[in-house]
């Protein structure tokens, strides 16, 4: 799709900056005038309807490709508008809702995901489809950095316990623990293997929490936060140990709740809010995390 030509110099003949062309062009894409899949101009016709060199216009679509607006950006062609999955409507299970969200994160540049939760089985399953689209060539971040918050091994955890108190054994602690650390594994080695395969700057890094977190938080390049509750049940599960009875959650199943900073000043308050809390843990009370 080609933007239409304007038959006068925006704002007179001011010179527009990055981010007003940037600004510009968000509002066609959010009001329909440039559609998913659509393609851009040209650097060369975008700078002609905007009255600025190419460099303003490469940096106003440096800022769009952050925002996650734009895909497919190379060198050869003009980059596509990028597909959009709806923030504002119903919840999902986070094990439905948040691949898609992390697929879209995963179209800017420089990735930055952070995620605090009991484990991370969900993330590491969501995952997989901004790496498909990576190995197909769909996507093409520079850089990926991952920063997560587990529980300690060394606290009494408040879920998953045993219904009856035990002694000294506690084999749900232990199979959470085993869990926690094989799921961190596997996260872990998908990712970092993307630098050899593509190319790209990974960093994964783990610490570990004091306390039990009574939601999963995932927070996806500063600008999107997903929050889903965790709901404890009572359930059984059979184990080498024998039957182990517990109170557990089942986080894939929780509702994912979805605040973007561009949806109102309320949800830009919830992802700043989010984004701090989680930074102050990060830097403050938590402690180095090895996955044995």
């Amino acid at each position: 799709m080609v933007v239409t030509q304007e038959n006068v110099a925006v704002n007179g003949s001011r010179r527009l900056s990055p981010q007003e062309i940037a600004d510009t062009l968000r509002e066609r894409i959010r009001g329909g005038d440039l559609k998913a899949g659509d393609r851009l101009p040209t650097q060369a016709e975008l700078a002609e309807e905007f009255g600025v060199e190419r460099g303003t216009v490469r940096q106003a679509l440096r800022a769009l490709q952050e925002d996650g607006l734009l895909s497919n950006v190379s060198k050869g062609s003009p980059p596509r508008i990028a597909e959009r999955v709806p923030v504002t409507g119903e919840p999902q299970p986070t094990m439905v809702g948040l691949a898609p969200r992390l697929s879209e994160a995963f179209t800017a540049p420089h990735v930055r995901i952070d995620a605090a939760c009991l484990t991370a089985e969900t993330l590491m399953v969501a995952l997989g489809e901004p790496l498909r689209l990576i190995h197909e060539g769909t996507i093409h971040p520079e850089s990926i950095d991952v920063r997560i918050l587990l529980p300690s091994r060394d606290i009494a955890l408040a879920f998953p316990v045993p219904v009856e108190v035990l002694d000294d054994d506690n084999p749900v602690h232990q199979r959470w623990l085993t869990q926690r650390n094989a799921q961190g594994h596997v996260l872990r080695h998908n990712l970092q293997a993307l630098r050899s395969s593509h190319g790209i700057d990974v960093n994964v890094r783990f610490r570990a929490l004091p306390f039990t977190p009574p939601v999963k938080l995932y927070l996806l390049n500063g600008t999107e936060a997903l929050l889903a509750y965790y709901m404890v049940t009572r359930r059984e599960e059979l184990s080498d140990s024998g039957m182990l009875d517990m109170y557990d959650v089942l986080g894939s199943a929780s509702l994912l709740f979805s605040f973007d900073e561009n949806a109102g000043q309320r949800d830009a308050a919830f992802v700043e809010q989010s984004q701090k809390w989680f930074n102050a843990l990060w830097e403050t009370i938590t402690t180095d995390l090895t996955l044995s």
